[in-house]
């Protein structure tokens, strides 16, 4: 454990990113960005549970916590990840505290939870240190993801879950169940921004959203949001390859017209 949710706990502004690509090299690269965490994104990305090792084995050494946001609460889900050697997880679209809780149950051994346990496994480095890690596994991130008019009906007792560490804001999902989709500036959207960080203040948890912009995030940190997301391994490729064929396309213009 890289103690992230330490360092909540201390107040520290964190930030991160989505690996969506599911690709090692791209791992690695990405942590050697400066980011202090990363998301290895099962819901949208296109990796499967088989590709987490290798973006770990890239992610090594370099400090980077890693996040793995899975498909649903469900406990196999979450225990497969977990046996991989991740930091936390992370749970779209959950509704109800009933299913935050089962979220983070899953992620804890009995009797606290109800996490399957297997000791050859490469988070406990595959049984020699498995009494190491089951008791650090009280440091793993329960990341809940606010996304519906459900889950914003139910915020309080979302939070009150122990276990529940962040609630994170998806503004394009969020945005979209207030069917105001994108506009981020609108004042349900800010409304609904609000009751998510009053609900997490009450009960000692924190919050996190992802950015369109970085620039957004002194202005949500006012709010007090700590938790910061922005971008993708594949958006970062993506805008990187279109800015160099832009700059060589304009080069190639000018000895044309020349």
């Amino acid at each position: 454990m890289k103690g992230i949710k330490k360092r909540l706990q201390k107040g520290e502004i964190l930030i991160g990113t989505f690996l969506s690509l599911g690709n090692p090299v791209g791992a690695e690269i990405i942590s050697k960005a400066g980011f202090d965490w990363v998301i290895i994104d099962l819901e949208h990305g296109l990796g499967t549970e088989g590709d987490v090792a290798g973006q770990l084995m890239g992610l090594k050494g370099s400090g980077v916590s890693a996040i793995v946001r899975v498909e649903g609460y469900q406990r196999q889900r979450i225990h497969k990840v977990l046996d991989v050697g991740v930091d936390g997880i992370m749970c779209p679209r959950i509704d109800h505290a009933a299913e935050a809780a089962l979220a983070v149950q899953a992620m804890q051994y009995p009797p606290e939870g109800i996490r399957g346990v297997a000791k050859m496994i490469r988070a406990s480095d595959y049984g020699e240190n498995f009494d190491q890690y089951r008791k650090a596994a009280a440091d793993l991130l329960g990341v809940i993801q606010i996304e519906t008019i459900e889950s914003l009906n139910h915020l309080d007792a979302i939070a009150a879950i122990p276990g529940v560490d962040v609630l994170f804001i998806g503004p394009s999902d969020l945005s979209m169940a207030l069917g105001i989709f994108g506009q981020t500036d609108h004042p349900e959207f800010i409304a609904a921004v609000e009751k998510i960080i009053l609900a997490a203040v009450k009960a000692g948890k924190h919050v996190g959203i992802l950015l369109a912009n970085p620039a957004d995030l002194n202005k949500y940190h006012k709010l007090g949001v700590q938790f910061f997301a922005c971008g993708t391994d594949a958006s970062f490729l993506s805008k990187g390859a279109a800015q160099t064929a832009s700059a060589m396309i304009k080069a190639r213009e000018q000895i044309s017209i020349s």
